[in-house]
């Protein structure tokens, strides 16, 4: 039977950062240490779904097939939109 008498506690286990920003984060570098243009190589595979605009160096290509493209997307809107100031 439970005490009633004390204050149960729940912890909600807060998931580490590996989400889009650090995918992202971790390609953009990959993708520029090998000497390509991030933005443009990036651009590509959001647009095509092709897996090979994205290097595989520092395995910047599963990392980034672990992603939806539409959550990459809504990432980078949100982040530029947050830079501008409108949110």
């Amino acid at each position: 039977m439970q005490d009633l008498g004390s204050t149960q506690h729940f912890n909600v286990q807060v998931e580490p950062e590996t989400g889009v920003k650090v995918v992202l984060s971790s390609v953009f570098e990959a993708l520029n240490e090998k000497g390509y243009n991030p933005v443009n190589q990036i651009v590509g595979y959001i647009m095509s779904g092709d897996p090979t605009y994205i290097t595989s160096h520092n395995n910047a290509r599963s990392l980034i097939m672990k992603v939806e493209r539409d959550e990459l997307v809504e990432e980078l809107l949100t982040q530029y939109i947050r830079n501008n100031g409108w949110l």
